[in-house]
């Protein structure tokens, strides 16, 4: 019988999103980690020694970076190649640490949740959006924030009408075979990169575009990846900033670091520190 998992990529309600992370792998270099790891001081500052659990660990590149920093991590994914990526890292840089624990477990299921305990820094980039109940998957990693710990989370961006658009455009990905999947991906994201490299190119700095697709993007990230990621990425909700704020105010959080996308497409990014009890 198959699981719930293979159940949703085999109807197209999911995206292998461990498939393309471990695409992602066979790039990871000492450069991209220590983006991350530039990436992470940045926003949650010094993490060692601290508790810290990434809650949809992907790649499992920020929990080897959390790590490599110091930190006492704890690392879960729902899909399972996302698990074998981040196992696979612990493996190669950590074998055998009893400071860095991997699982396969899922943000909606609270029983599981409950039962993880509380974190200095609860960690979930880009993850929560794709679980196909944001608002519960919210509600449930609340519980693992200690008094005093910090939530770093990114959520995509509500566009409005915009946002319909690209919920039409994953679901018809996801619903078709391999090869015509590939051909759709190019024609929808291809327009857009198209447009970039003629704004680029009127600008006088083609360098820059191709740089992007050679290059470490922000947080270690390589640009195809993040492309698949992004038209492959169902489930998919958005939300509004002020919508996570009050959310998480009324939780007793503070918010202590926003960076919002404007009105385009991709992530919000936020960090939250719980008030102490």
């Amino acid at each position: 019988m198959l699981s719930t998992h293979q159940e949703e990529v085999k109807s197209g309600e999911r995206f292998e999103f461990g498939k393309n992370w471990a695409n992602f792998l066979t790039l990871l270099n000492e450069d991209r980690i220590k983006s991350a790891e530039e990436s992470l001081i940045a926003y949650v500052g010094d993490v060692r020694g601290k508790r810290f659990i990434d809650v949809g660990s992907g790649s499992g590149l920020f929990s080897l970076a959390a790590r490599r920093l110091g930190a006492i991590v704890f690392s879960f994914d729902y899909d399972p190649q996302s698990y074998a990526c981040t196992r696979e890292l612990k493996q190669r840089y950590f074998k055998d640490d009893d400071n860095w624990k991997v699982e396969q477990g899922s943000a909606l299921d609270e029983t599981y949740i409950n039962s993880l305990g509380k974190f200095d820094i609860v960690y979930s980039w880009g993850v929560l959006h794709h679980t196909g109940h944001m608002w519960d998957a919210l509600k449930n990693v609340n519980s693992l924030v200690a008094g005093g710990g910090k939530l770093f989370i990114s959520l995509y961006n509500d566009q409005g009408r915009m946002s319909k658009i690209w919920t039409f455009h994953k679901k018809v990905y996801n619903k078709l075979p391999g090869i015509l999947k590939a051909l759709y991906g190019f024609l929808v994201m291809g327009s857009y990169e198209l447009v970039s490299f003629l704004g680029n190119l009127v600008l006088l700095r083609p360098m820059r575009y191709i740089r992007y697709w050679t290059h470490s993007v922000g947080r270690g990230m390589n640009h195809y990846h993040d492309l698949v990621d992004w038209i492959g990425g169902y489930p998919f909700e958005v939300s509004k900033p002020e919508e996570i704020f009050k959310f998480y105010h009324d939780r007793g959080y503070e918010l202590t670091q926003l960076k919002t996308c404007g009105a385009g497409f991709g992530c919000n990014e936020y960090v939250f520190e719980k008030k102490k009890n």
